[in-house]
């Protein structure tokens, strides 16, 4: 499967209902003050950039929204990685795993030496953790706005 990653559209329908799939699917995995994936609004915001990964669909060319992921600035140097999705009939093809390495190389290219992110503790976020663990991430304090919450786990990594 060929998977492209560009930047996103904000004002693409796929995207907007694609982002909403992805807040509805974290709903019931913690309380409302627990839950930190940002919104359309959010991802819309200054420091914020949001990319997409499209795999193409059948012989008439189409493509599939398949996979998020962003970069928000935490600090000078320091960025946070934001809504890293893969749709669900995707995930186990390795689209996370090349949307983690575009973030990362991105963060690199902006002269990022640190990069962090914030997922959930419950087994519904464990393949995603394991994911970042291979990629180099590790377990760390609150960074940037977090407090210490049961329902988070934080890890970064240097780049």
């Amino acid at each position: 499967m060929a998977v492209t990653i560009t930047p996103a559209d904000l004002a693409d329908p796929r995207l907007v209902a694609f982002l909403q799939r992805h807040l509805d699917e974290l709903a019931p995995t913690a309380p409302p003050e627990s839950r930190h994936a940002l919104d359309l609004a959010g991802l819309s915001g200054p420091g914020v950039r949001l990319w997409v990964a499209h795999a193409c669909g059948d012989r008439d060319g189409d493509e599939e929204l398949v996979g998020t992921v962003a970069l928000a600035r935490v600090e000078d140097r320091h960025l946070e990685l934001k809504s890293m999705r893969t749709d669900p009939a995707h995930r186990g093809r390795g689209i996370g795993a090349l949307l983690l390495r575009h973030a990362i190389g991105r963060a690199r290219a902006d002269g990022a030496n640190r990069i962090s992110l914030e997922t959930g503790s419950m087994d519904f976020f464990a393949p995603a953790r394991a994911l970042y663990r291979r990629h180099g991430f590790t377990d760390c304090a609150p960074f940037g706005g977090y407090r210490q919450d049961p329902h988070s786990v934080f890890l970064t990594r240097s780049l």
